[in-house]
């Protein structure tokens, strides 16, 4: 390579880092950096010519991206769906992270989200703790909301258990940034991303030592036991059926497959869910809410607003990159990148169960850079393999 093209490769690295980092504060920023980071890996390609392999679960992906273009054509309002596939252009996020954040480069990358992601945490714990003679307020960070704030921080306390568990260089700032992470998760009050986030940690913590996870039980009570009463009230509600939220979302399981049933092949179309929302709603008087932006569930989402085979590429997505993570971390490569990797996966899909978290901009952006880092520093070694 070149001393030009390696410093093109240098500024798109820090780029791409830079977005992962401060989308967890501002997507604007984060967009205007994934542009950037866009066109220096556009040009560093074609100055190259060269590209590692990337993921196997990317050509899955790909294919879920061309079935969401094809649900958008056959869409009831075109234009509107045609403009929300806009968001697909993020799935660049892979190979700009292959190509660029190779070698020691994605243990840097995950060190940024970590620590910038601590930061955030502090900003929503000052927040709230600044607001805490409002009863029922949840801190958004410096997100717009505080269920794309929470989900964010989900990834991000996944990632530092990962970076704690399965060490490389030093552990005590990770010690310190998993407290914090924990602590302003919980107080957002948001119930799928504290499923989502057990999940992934005791995934982490199965991965470790199968013995650890007898520890996720006892901790679980010491949260409890410990945490104030509207914390504990919120915990318990998950499991509460006469819980409004709880019947809602039911409600939105039986109309999202009353979509599907009528559009089995390519959905409502792209952002059509809250368009139709109504029409289906009639059927369903215990409905709490008359309206929803979408149904709260990812693999139902997807079927309802893009169609049956779009949901079987996702699911082909979610089970070749699964298949590939628990592979790579039983060979011991990259432990803590791939544990990070696994454990926002898992996270993702529990989570996802109970809110639409893959079609949240900023949550898709910090998911694809931490799935996709693995595959980057697997890509450095065998680049340094064969180059020795």
């Amino acid at each position: 390579m070149t001393t030009s093209a390696a410093r093109l490769e240098r500024y798109a690295f820090w780029l791409i880092t830079l977005c992962l980092g401060v989308v967890q504060f501002n997507l604007l920023t984060a967009q205007t950096l994934f542009g950037l980071a866009a066109i220096a890996w556009l040009v560093l390609t074609i100055r190259t010519g060269q590209h590692p392999p990337l993921p196997a679960w990317f050509r899955p992906l790909v294919v879920y991206a061309a079935l969401t273009v094809a649900s958008a054509l056959g869409s009831g309002n075109r234009v509107a769906s045609l403009i929300d596939c806009k968001q697909l252009v993020l799935f660049l996020m892979v190979p700009i992270v292959v190509r660029v954040a190779r070698g020691n480069r994605p243990m840097r990358t995950l060190n940024v989200v970590i620590a910038l992601g601590s930061v955030g945490a502090l900003v929503g714990l000052a927040e709230y703790f600044l607001m805490a003679h409002t009863e029922d307020y949840r801190p958004t960070g410096l997100l717009s909301h505080y269920m794309t704030y929470s989900g964010v921080l989900m990834l991000v306390t996944c990632a530092a258990a990962a970076r704690l568990l399965f060490p490389a260089g030093q552990i005590a700032w990770p010690a310190v940034a998993v407290p914090a992470l924990l602590l302003a998760l919980i107080v957002t009050r948001t119930r799928n991303a504290w499923i989502g986030t057990l999940a992934g940690i005791s995934t982490l913590l199965g991965a470790r030592r199968r013995r650890l996870l007898m520890s996720v039980p006892v901790l679980v009570a010491l949260f409890l036991l410990l945490a104030p009463e509207h914390i504990r009230d919120r915990a318990y509600s998950i499991v509460n059926p006469h819980d409004p939220t709880n019947q809602d979302r039911i409600v939105m399981l039986h109309m999202g497959w009353d979509m599907v049933r009528d559009h089995p092949w390519l959905g409502v179309g792209p952002d059509q869910v809250k368009v139709v929302y109504a029409q289906y709603r009639q059927k369903y008087p215990q409905a709490v809410n008359p309206t929803n932006p979408h149904l709260h569930n990812v693999p139902v989402q997807i079927a309802a607003e893009r169609g049956l085979p779009a949901l079987a590429a996702w699911l082909w997505f979610v089970a070749v990159a699964f298949r590939g993570l628990v592979r790579q971390i039983g060979r011991g490569e990259t432990p803590a990148l791939t544990a990070a990797a696994l454990a926002a996966l898992v996270a993702m899909l529990l989570a996802g169960l109970f809110e639409y978290n893959f079609g949240d901009s900023e949550f898709l952006m910090l998911f694809l850079g931490l799935l996709t880092l693995p595959a980057a520093a697997a890509s450095g070694l065998q680049s340094r393999t064969i180059g020795a």
